[in-house]
């Protein structure tokens, strides 16, 4: 698969995410639209994460010819989803909160601000 291919399914599958999280985190916690939307959430979170994985960096330094620092986003959130999830199944719900704060604002809001800085598509497409 191409990199703008890549890219492409990458914005189609955080876009959402960036909306959804936001939502889930003022609404009221334990409803059927917060659960519901949370699985939405966490599924598009791994797969955004995973598609990451596949384009290699292209600003800044990489590692072992592919991986940037970015790609530690995509660890946080393959890591983060999985055990956010099982917090809340074993009834651990301060974890979970937790978690997903970070989650979003680690590898949305953080990583998306990477996202628009120079030499990043973003940050072509807005500024450039």
């Amino acid at each position: 698969m191409s990199y703008l291919t890549l890219l492409y399914l990458h914005l189609a599958t955080v876009t959402p995410c960036i909306f959804i999280g936001a939502f889930l985190l003022i609404v009221k916690k334990g409803t059927g639209i917060h659960k519901n939307l949370g699985r939405i959430y966490m599924v598009l979170m791994l797969v955004t994460a995973s598609i990451t994985l596949f384009m290699p960096a292209e600003v800044g330094p990489q590692f072992l010819g592919h991986f940037g620092w970015i790609h530690l986003f995509s660890i946080l959130t393959i890591y983060t989803v999985p055990t956010a999830y099982s917090a809340i199944k074993n009834g651990n719900i301060k974890t979970h909160k937790r978690k997903m704060i970070l989650l979003y604002f680690g590898a949305i809001i953080i990583a998306g601000g990477f996202t628009l800085t120079p030499g990043r598509y973003l940050n072509d497409l807005f500024f450039g």
